[in-house]
């Protein structure tokens, strides 16, 4: 059985779009899949699963979401493999000032298209600093993303409100419990 890490996009933020997570880790269970764990209640949920395909897992996944609570939300997923290759392309790691709580990783579903990755590596965001590579895109924010106008512009307009980003530091915690879950 494979691990999957699930990154739900825009629950239990400010008030919308509430789900508790106990329900949402019985929901993906009574879809099949096991050892089903989730990490703070943003939306991190994963589980071991026998199915094959991915995609497929992640319709799923949405359906039943919607189904259940009453509103769709995005699910964009990574498995343990890939979750270790995001880690290891990460383009900060060897800077010591970097802090890891204002590294955010956006998972997009897919590779952006091609005029969007070029609008993408044409910003010039001062002082964050942004790289694209797949689907995610790394980006630093040495002022916190709170107030940055390079944050809205990414989660909103020009990613045409795909995926979902997660700091560095619940990038490395998601990746542990998955290699705790591939243990069993």
């Amino acid at each position: 059985m494979k691990v999957v890490i699930s990154l739900l996009r825009g629950i239990n933020l400010g008030g919308h779009k509430k789900v508790k997570m106990s329900d949402l880790c019985a929901l993906y269970g009574s879809l099949g899949h096991r050892e089903v764990r989730s990490h703070i209640n943003s939306g991190n949920v994963l589980f071991r699963t026998g199915e094959r395909d991915v995609a497929a897992v992640v319709k799923k996944l949405e359906s039943a979401i919607e189904k259940e609570c009453g509103f769709h939300v995005d699910v964009v997923v990574r498995t343990t493999a890939e979750m270790r290759d995001v880690i290891r392309r990460n383009p900060f790691a060897k800077r010591k000032e970097v802090e890891p709580g204002k590294l955010l990783v956006t998972f997009l579903p897919q590779k952006p298209a091609k005029e969007i990755s070029e609008q993408l590596r044409n910003l010039k965001p001062d002082p964050e600093e942004m790289y694209l590579d797949g689907c995610e895109i790394y980006t630093y924010f040495p002022e916190g993303a709170g107030r940055s106008k390079l944050f809205s512009g990414l989660s909103g307009k020009l990613l045409k409100n795909q995926g979902t980003a997660r700091n560095w530091n619940t990038v490395l915690k998601l990746m542990e419990i998955a290699e705790d879950l591939e243990g069993l």
